[in-house]
């Protein structure tokens, strides 16, 4: 789509947007119910879900922006709960699978509504998007579609493994443990509401270079990635509570989203931090990266 044609008031970009992702939903729901299918749920739904970020890179291309995918993240899992829930034989009375609906429920309503609220409009793509597009060279497309919009629907399914064992079983084995995971699960979510409203807040009213350095991120360069990795481990421990006898790959996705954190979303934000902001090195002396714990004392 031409530049000039892209739509720059937030309205009409929520608009296109939620139009991408209704079509999205509809071609994938149109697969489950009258394609081929696997006999398997969690296949059926990896490929469903890989349908419809196909249609979510074909409005991204199309409209020159890849920041269409940004709520795919938070939409699709309560998504998949939902399906598999209903898909399999576990009755709707089951209590451990509400209680894993209430925290991917939380966590998403949490998510989107933070997209939403930070969503400046269609005439602004995240700045890390053209960065890894420029870095392929003439392999952009392939980058577009496997580093930003593939890759992350593929992590984000893995993470969602957890949730398949959990609601698609009668009972859990440890009900203490599920127990545990909520705990784990809502306070991660609690943890990234605040760190986002303290960003949100310190966005608004900060001064040219000046560094956030208070609130939790006192206590963490990144609260809100941990909070996020937390949440993904506690679905992890939904997982493990079902079935502990086959625990070792229910971490798959949490240590996915691990590395994704450490590897590259955490570098590339500090490498920029420390370009466009100089005291952001006293912060990098002093404050943990990623798991919160009282800062470190500089000597001067």
């Amino acid at each position: 789509m031409n530049e000039t044609t892209v739509p720059r008031s937030r309205a009409a970009s929520f608009g296109w947007v939620g139009i991408a992702y209704l079509v999205a939903l509809a071609v994938a729901a149109a697969w489950l119910w009258w394609g081929p299918t696997t006999d398997r749920l969690w296949l059926d739904a990896l490929i469903a879900d890989i349908i419809g970020t196909l249609v979510i890179f074909a409005f991204s291309r199309a409209f020159g922006n890849s920041s269409f995918y940004d709520a795919y993240w938070s939409v699709v899992p309560p998504l998949l709960l939902i399906y598999w829930w209903a898909a399999g034989d576990v009755g709707i009375d089951a209590v451990h699978c509400w209680l894993v609906a209430a925290v991917v429920g939380v966590w998403a309503v949490r998510l989107t509504a933070n997209w939403a609220i930070s969503f400046p409009g269609l005439h602004h793509e995240d700045w890390r998007y053209p960065l890894l597009r420029g870095r392929a060279g003439r392999a952009e497309v392939v980058a577009d579609l496997g580093g930003i919009h593939l890759v992350p629907t593929l992590q984000v399914f893995l993470g969602m493994l957890p949730v398949y064992v959990a609601v698609t079983h009668d009972s859990v084995e440890l009900a203490w443990l599920a127990g545990i995971a909520a705990a784990v699960g809502f306070s991660a979510v609690a943890l990234e509401y605040v760190a986002d409203a303290q960003l949100r807040a310190f966005s608004r009213d900060r001064r040219p270079g000046q560094v956030m350095d208070h609130g939790l991120w006192s206590w963490s360069r990144h609260p809100n990635y941990f909070g996020e990795f937390a949440f993904w481990c506690a679905l992890a421990l939904f997982g493990v509570a079902t079935v502990p006898g086959d625990a070792w790959w229910l971490f798959i996705g949490a240590v996915a989203m691990l590395a994704m954190f450490l590897g590259a979303s955490i570098p590339m934000m500090e490498d920029r931090s420390l370009e466009r902001r100089p005291d952001y090195q006293g912060v990098v002396d002093r404050v943990p990266k990623f798991v919160p714990r009282p800062p470190r004392r500089v000597s001067a």
